[in-house]
């Protein structure tokens, strides 16, 4: 096992070389989503430009896609086009991480690009001026899969002490937690905030409101920042809705949605318009809102039925939530609380879109 001082002499090592001039050319970190839900990256080197990077700057590259379940292994190259930028909080300035859509040789999109269609339907509806929150909860592993602070045989005691718990045998992992928001931060993602769970070793993250497809890039962003940070410190990170049996309850990704007639005097009508449409297409979203989503949504520990659709005022076993002030205010926004953590931002975004607006005709 490494010593403090070990660790301590590695670090300063690392630093030593991570502070060398790069003579007038940066690290691009390439990034994607492969047909897993998962990210990957790779890096190049770019001549720096004194006015930085935009995503139309950037070269299109490529990967190979039948390493990464994207493509057969005779026709394997996958193209990376960029579409966002932002400051790498691990090289540090001038360096920057690119999130890139994933596209086939023939010119058509991927067909795990979800990104395609979700900005999309943005575009469509832009006039509605669409805001979005997810709320990301996950749990930190270590290498054997077991959540950090459990007994190595049984369970913790039950949940109660551990929700936005402070102090030793309540909380674990707190550094990851902080190095990532910190990174969230540098690498300006609309990140607005982070508690622990109800789970021992389970936390949960904020992003948004942003607007549109922001949502989307912003959010896989965090999620990469997340698993690199977490790299560092020799942990896994699970975005599976239950990485464990038992009596816990489940991970989710919640979706706060608004539009520019939500958020107005009068809002509550727009509010519960949304909501039937909704209703409507229960299961439609629910097949989009992530794998393993039937072991969360029992209808039990704040959980709506995945059967069944159900909204109410501040209510939290329900599949959507109006928030008791907005209720009181008539006007603001509303909570889908059905998607699990693993879901797609673009997918949970989009759908939501083309259920309240249309759908784009083809």
């Amino acid at each position: 096992m490494a010593t403090q001082e070990s660790f301590t002499s590695y670090t300063e090592n690392l630093q030593k070389y991570l502070r060398l001039p790069q003579n007038g050319q940066i690290m691009v970190e390439y990034i994607w989503i492969d047909s897993e839900g998962g990210v990957r990256s790779k890096s190049r080197t770019l001549p720096e430009l004194k006015e930085g990077y935009t995503p139309k700057d950037l070269p299109t590259w490529n990967f190979d896609g039948s390493s990464t379940g994207q493509a057969p292994g005779d026709n394997s190259d996958v193209y990376l086009k960029p579409v966002a930028v932002f400051p790498d909080p691990f090289r540090g300035n001038p360096n920057i991480l690119v999130l890139s859509e994933c596209w086939n040789a023939d010119g058509t999109p991927n067909k795990f690009n979800y990104r395609y269609e979700a900005a999309k339907l943005m575009e469509k509806h832009a006039e509605h001026i669409p805001w979005f929150g997810l709320e990301q909860e996950y749990t930190l592993l270590d290498l054997t899969d077991r959540p950090y602070g459990w007994p190595k045989n049984g369970y913790p005691a039950p949940q109660g002490p551990y929700y936005c718990g402070v102090g030793a045998g309540k909380v674990v992992q707190r550094d990851i937690v902080e190095a990532h928001y910190k990174c969230c931060l540098y690498a300006n993602i609309k990140i607005s905030g982070t508690n622990a769970e109800v789970m021992p070793a389970q936390w949960e993250y904020q992003v948004g409101p942003c607007d549109g497809i922001e949502m989307g890039d912003h959010l896989w962003l965090s999620r990469f920042l997340l698993h690199r940070v977490a790299e560092e410190f020799g942990a896994k990170v699970s975005f599976d809705p239950k990485p464990i049996p038992g009596d816990w309850n489940g991970a989710g990704l919640h979706s706060n949605f608004s539009t520019k007639e939500m958020r107005v005097e009068g809002g509550m009508k727009y509010i519960e318009a949304a909501i039937k449409k909704l209703e409507g297409r229960h299961h439609e979203h629910i097949a989009v809102y992530g794998v393993g989503n039937e072991k969360r949504l029992t209808g039990r520990h704040e959980t709506g039925s995945i059967d069944q659709f159900s909204y109410g005022v501040a209510n939290r076993g329900a599949s959507i939530r109006i928030p008791r002030e907005c209720a009181a205010k008539g006007y603001g926004y509303f909570e889908d609380r059905r998607p699990a953590s693993n879901a797609d931002p673009y997918q949970i975004t989009g759908i939501i879109m083309e259920t309240c607006f249309g759908a784009i005709e083809q």
